[in-house]
């Protein structure tokens, strides 16, 4: 058991509490709260993790003041009816020996939204605007104050009631206790203000209160950012002064690291960092931190393997490691590790889709790759199957292969054809992008699945109706995907036109000032734009909507069109493509209807959506079977429907 990662599977001691390994889910918003309650789902999602072997969970944020609910789904400490649902989340943790924290947290400035569409009053040290929300905030005064301490200390007796193990207090990420600490957002002059002692002291009394309600011989931590990485955030040697000194004061018990802050674009992209982030890159910040304590230190940022993780622990920069998108794709990932399972891990590749980007737009967490995420208590345990049957899946995309995993798991003899020679479908064209080489790791992984489960797949394999027929199959899942759309375009003079993909398959693309033509806003124009840019060209990125990637999770977005300035590719907003000659591009902007004139231009690269295969569905009525189809061929999505859909369908067999 744990050979190959003795130091992540060995127990770790935090203050009266022992964790069996140094595996942990930091907290995270999931959108499975209600009216600011722990739900049945909630629950589920926590306990499908602790029953996958995580020594520790730290559950979501929990609002210590009314002025705290920063969003419409926050999961609130504020009165006692507040502990029932604590505690059947802490049991239910309990019942697999994972340990259970919980989050006490005020966001200050950083206020998302208000529960019935009005701009809140938010609260902060000072009247110091938030870059990134563009919230205005009202300076606190004394009385408030002594009243959000006192919500601290409150909410940590209330979580110790419901029996969790202990509390940290989030002062990451440039929320209210890292406002208090920042000369550049904290002007005050009063005790709260104007010296670093007194910048401290909110946090300080903050931690006390803990102290004082929760009572011995519960855990208390911090939560900080070893640097927020923003040009007015809080520096690594003012967190370094910071931590030592709450430390030499007896008020921690342990320090969970990160970096970034809430309050700018730039930081804000470390809270969930994107896969154009190095693995495990914080961990030189916490082993700065742990160098200042005589605690245990927790890292959290791009921790996604346990390879990675034991690496950190082993060479001492940090005591355990945060692996908190490693166990939204995978909850059962500790176990397979620490039992040498690790090809059976369902690898994070870091898209943050479905996890963070379901939460920045108020929808339950899930996973691209693990759908079942988030909905624990539907996909969790699937009915026996009365009868097995021969399953026939056409197409080796992420929804087939999704499909023919759950469906072969289930005992089904199941058998994919795949016209190409590899699996994988569009994923394959989309890992050659820049910045999304691990995207590829998504069709590693549902083919491993399907493969370990018993599922045949077959690849160089056209499906038509005879093979169909003669294959006798009981149930027919078409997964055929869909082909790049061209519209009709007024075209004169034979204008150089290629598609996305045929650049990312090695096209040659002609030297000179490319336009690249961007319907819908995601990565794929903004990523072939990087690409021919970094490329030599001279690159115009015409998008349809408001701005390029749109579409995208704010952190992917933030990351790839930071990519694109540094790339120098010239950005057109609200434009669509209208027709093109040898030198010229014709467009059409889309507020005004007036024309747009890019000129000499060598070519035109066509992002402008998808088609979908429909030759197998639209012969349905005439095929043996029960017909299926599923993923692009029905519409063309992302890979988080397709997969969706694999296990929709696989299920209901």
């Amino acid at each position: 058991m744990g050979s190959k990662f003795p130091h992540l599977s060995s127990p770790l001691r935090i203050g009266g509490v022992t964790l069996k390994n140094r595996i942990l889910s930091s907290g995270h918003d999931t959108v499975l709260v209600q009216d600011g309650r722990v739900t049945d789902e909630l629950v589920a999602y926590h306990e499908a993790r602790a029953a996958g072997g995580v020594g520790l969970i730290v559950v979501q944020v929990g609002g210590v003041h009314e002025t705290a609910r920063y969003t419409t789904h926050v999961l609130m400490a504020t009165d006692d009816e507040c502990i029932a649902g604590y505690r059947r989340l802490a049991q239910a943790a309990h019942r697999h020996g994972a340990r259970v924290f919980g989050q006490l947290f005020h966001p200050g400035r950083e206020i998302l939204e208000s529960r019935d569409g009005s701009a809140p009053v938010a609260w902060a040290p000072s009247a110091t605007p938030s870059e990134r929300f563009h919230v205005m905030p009202r300076a606190m005064s004394p009385e408030e104050i002594r009243e959000v301490v006192d919500g601290y200390g409150a909410a940590a007796r209330r979580l110790r009631e419901a029996g969790l193990d202990g509390v940290e207090v989030v002062a990451s990420h440039g929320y209210l206790p890292a406002q208090f600490l920042n000369p550049l957002v904290n002007v005050r002059n009063d005790r709260y203000g104007g010296s670093d002692e007194n910048r401290l002291r909110f946090l300080h009394e903050a931690l006390c209160s803990v102290r004082a309600q929760a009572g011995d011989g519960f855990v208390v931590g911090l939560r900080i950012s070893g640097d927020e990485l923003s040009h007015d955030g809080l520096t690594t040697a003012r967190v370094l002064e910071t931590t030592a000194r709450l430390d030499a004061d007896g008020l921690l018990d342990y320090v969970s690291v990160c970096a970034g802050s809430s309050a700018t674009l730039s930081g804000s992209l470390h809270i969930a960092p994107p896969m154009s982030q190095p693995a495990g890159y914080t961990a030189p910040l916490a082993a700065e931190v742990r160098a200042t304590v005589n605690v245990p230190v927790m890292v959290a940022g791009r921790i996604n393997q346990p390879q990675e993780a034991e690496q950190i622990v082993a060479q001492g920069w940090a005591d355990a490691c945060a692996m908190t998108r490693a166990l939204i794709c995978d909850p059962e990932m500790p176990d397979k590790a620490l039992q040498d399972r690790t090809e059976e891990i369902r690898a994070c590749i870091g898209c943050n889709q479905a996890c963070i980007g379901h939460f920045q737009r108020g929808y339950p967490i899930s996973c691209i790759q693990h759908p079942e995420t988030g909905r624990e208590r539907r996909f969790a345990v699937l009915p026996p199957i009365v009868r097995r049957k021969r399953v026939l899946i056409v197409g080796g995309g992420p929804a087939g292969l999704k499909a023919a995993a759950v469906a072969a798991e289930r005992g089904h003899e199941v058998t994919l054809h795949e016209a190409a020679r590899r699996v994988g479908g569009q994923v394959l064209l989309a890992e050659r992008l820049p910045g999304r080489a691990e995207f590829g790791g998504a069709i590693t992984n549902l083919e491993g699945e399907a493969r370990r489960a018993g599922a045949r797949i077959v690849t160089g394999s056209r499906v038509d109706a005879a093979l169909l027929r003669a294959a006798e199959p009981d149930a027919v899942i078409v997964a055929t995907g869909a082909v790049p759309r061209r519209p009709a375009l007024e075209l004169a003079d034979d204008p150089v036109v290629l598609d996305a993909w045929d650049v990312v398959r090695g096209a040659e693309t002609p030297r000179g000032r490319i336009v690249v033509a961007d319907w819908r806003g995601d990565w794929i124009g903004l990523g072939v734009a990087v690409l021919l840019a970094r490329q030599g060209r001279r690159v115009v990125l015409c998008v349809t909507g408001f701005g390029a990637g749109e579409h995208l999770q704010q952190y992917v977005r933030a990351a790839m069109l930071g990519d694109a300035v540094r790339a120098k590719v010239q950005i057109v907003p609200n434009v669509r493509l209208y027709g093109a000659d040898s030198d010229t591009v014709y467009l059409q902007h889309t507020l005004t209807e007036e024309p747009v004139l890019v000129e000499d231009v060598s070519g035109v690269v066509l992002a402008q959506g998808h088609d979908p295969v429909t030759e197998l569905t639209d012969l349905a009525d005439a095929l043996p079977g029960r017909i299926t189809a599923i993923g692009d061929c029905v519409s063309p999505r992302t890979v988080e429907e397709a997969v969706l859909e694999g296990l929709t369908a696989a299920a209901a067999l």
